[in-house]
């Protein structure tokens, strides 16, 4: 659960940066746009990371309840904050940490009521 987690968290990452370095005009298009970033490697490599995130995820689906799987990737919200503000800093505001707290503590509680 926690690697394909934290592969769609860093596949994040990838695909912001991608999206960031796409060297788009003002007046670009949706067709320009959307060739930038399909031609971007970093957004290839995120996408890729997504992939194999699925692909783990598949793996955790079949071995335990839905129930019991899903919850985890509240996770993720943690980890994406925490590589946006390492990686790419971002500014988060306490009020983000909170909510980001929270759903950590509501992951904790589900997955000891297992």
């Amino acid at each position: 659960i926690l690697a394909s987690v934290g592969l769609s968290a860093v596949a994040q990452m990838f695909l912001k940066i991608g999206v960031g370095a796409a060297r788009l005009s003002a007046d670009a298009g949706v067709t320009a746009t959307l060739s930038a970033y399909a031609l971007s490697p970093y957004v290839i490599l995120g996408l890729g990371l997504y992939g194999l995130g699925a692909v783990m995820w598949l793996f955790v689906l079949s071995r335990l309840p839905l129930t019991a799987a899903y919850p985890f990737v509240g996770l993720g919200f943690i980890a994406t904050m925490i590589i946006g503000v390492t990686a790419l800093g971002e500014a988060v505001t306490p009020m983000r940490v909170f909510g980001t707290l929270l759903i950590a503590a509501g992951c904790v509680l589900v997955a000891r009521s297992v």
